[in-house]
């Protein structure tokens, strides 16, 4: 069976309540599509008007990141039942911003990922190489890593509804794209990775997402590529072009 592409917008720290009001109005009409589940992951305190605005349309929201405890004395942090109770689907784990600047790690990655089964909200896992391990060439040991740890104790049934976004951090913001070629390379050692944890049904199953300064004029080859199933996309998620992302056969 084909999978379905899933097209996901990560606002970042962007959009106050208002403007993400205003955001989602604008795109609407242009993220329409029955080809692919479109995702706006959006901060938290944006949640609940972009769920509002997004109404009756086809439009599905997740967050940017939680936390991997129920309740309690976690100032600052959202809890999974604070996400579900408002009809979040989706979740953003271990982006590399947090990797870098709130002390992530693959062993927090982990606890979430469980954690966010637990509560039936889809993990969209995050993974990628930096410009030095890229050029060290040890991309593809340390994308193994990070998929090993992400799922222990992942469960092949919950793995094959999970979605891995693929995002080298050399690429993220800075107009940088992988080739086709190395997005594709990539996405199917991470394929073949969970084939590995699991089995083929598991690893044929699962979505896989580039990431990376993704456009309107590079998502329809990224796209069409075998083991790339989509997209993680940053800054052109907050302007009209998402549509045509969306939207790019």
């Amino acid at each position: 069976m084909a999978r379905k592409k899933i097209i996901a917008g990560n606002w970042k720290m962007n959009m106050t309540p208002s403007e993400a009001v205003e955001l989602v109005n604008t795109l609407k009409p242009l993220v329409a599509t029955e080809e692919a589940d479109v995702v706006f992951c959006v901060p938290a305190i944006d949640i609940i008007p972009v769920m509002e605005a997004a109404k009756g349309s086809n439009i599905q929201v997740g967050a940017e990141n939680m936390y991997f405890e129920e309740k309690g004395a976690f100032t600052g942090e959202i809890s999974p039942n604070m996400l579900t109770d408002v009809g979040v689907k989706y979740v953003i784990i271990g982006h590399s911003e947090r990797r870098e600047y709130f002390a992530e790690t693959d062993e927090t990655v982990n606890k979430k990922v469980l954690k966010a089964f637990e509560h039936n909200l889809t993990p969209i896992i995050c993974c990628g190489e930096s410009l030095t391990q890229r050029e060290q060439g040890i991309t593809i040991d340390w994308i193994r890593q990070q998929i090993k740890i992400a799922f222990l104790n992942v469960t092949a049934a919950q793995a094959a509804t999970a979605v891995i976004a693929y995002e080298p951090i050399w690429a993220i913001g800075t107009g940088k794209t992988a080739t086709t070629e190395q997005a594709q390379e990539v996405c199917k050692a991470i394929r073949a990775c969970i084939a590995e944890i699991y089995d083929d049904a598991t690893a044929e199953a699962i979505r896989i997402q580039y990431g990376g300064s993704v456009n309107a004029a590079t998502a329809p080859e990224l796209f069409g590529q075998p083991d790339i199933d989509g997209g993680l996309v940053g800054g052109a998620a907050l302007k009209p072009d998402f549509g045509k992302i969306v939207n790019y056969k």
